[in-house]
């Protein structure tokens, strides 16, 4: 079996989405180098820094919370996608040349993983991202989870959010922030797991994959 890690390593110099005024910063409120009997650190972040998943209550009043995620969501077959040769916007005929039909899970590669946008800590507004009618099509064909190589299914020109609407007024459930420059494309299986937080829009979480050899 081979574990496959898609997380992106969170530091205070972790890409950031530009709305985010603060990075994650890590800070001892006790360490043994100082003579305490124990290390204990405190970490200040956004529910949506690095690799995370976005809750329904993000953009949809009265959704749910990332306490109530359905685990089976986000655990089991996917299918990874090889579509780094798109320009532009992912959109509902690169999906269908694809063919994603029939498949749970999809996660999205894009021309973000070639150029290793996870990997560097200045923010790229010309990411690849899922185009309104990309979405609808998802939508259509009953996917229940898509994941991105990037902080947003969200194209960034998009100020009303049509891709995060349409994805999550249906309910799909949405992974950002994954890392998948060196996977190949094909069929895993996966484990992405955020942590349980009452009430929250959003959580990180640490993203795996798994396929036998």
């Amino acid at each position: 079996m081979e574990i496959i890690d898609i997380t992106q390593t969170v530091s205070p110099r972790i890409v950031k989405w530009p709305d985010d005024t603060k990075p994650p910063s890590q800070e001892f409120v006790s360490h043994t180098d100082g003579g305490d009997p124990a290390t204990v650190s405190e970490w200040k972040m956004s529910s949506h820094t690095g690799t995370h998943m976005d809750a329904r209550m993000h953009f949809i009043p009265g959704g749910w919370t990332m306490e109530a995620l359905d685990l089976g969501r986000s655990v089991g077959p996917c299918r990874l996608v090889d579509l780094t040769n798109v320009e532009g916007d992912i959109s509902r005929a690169h999906l269908e040349a694809a063919e994603v039909a029939g498949q749970a899970r999809v996660l999205l590669k894009t021309r973000n993983s070639n150029l290793g946008l996870m990997r560097r800590e200045e923010f790229e507004e010309s990411y690849a991202a899922i185009s309104r009618e990309a979405a609808e099509y998802l939508v259509e064909i009953g996917v229940e989870t898509v994941g991105v190589d990037y902080l947003s299914v969200e194209p960034f020109e998009d100020e009303e959010f049509n891709t995060h609407h349409t994805l999550l007024g249906a309910d799909v459930l949405i992974l950002e922030g994954l890392v998948l420059t060196d996977v190949e494309p094909g069929e895993y299986f996966l484990a992405c797991l955020p942590l349980k937080l009452a009430g929250s829009d959003g959580s990180p979480a640490r993203a795996i994959l798994i396929r036998n050899i």
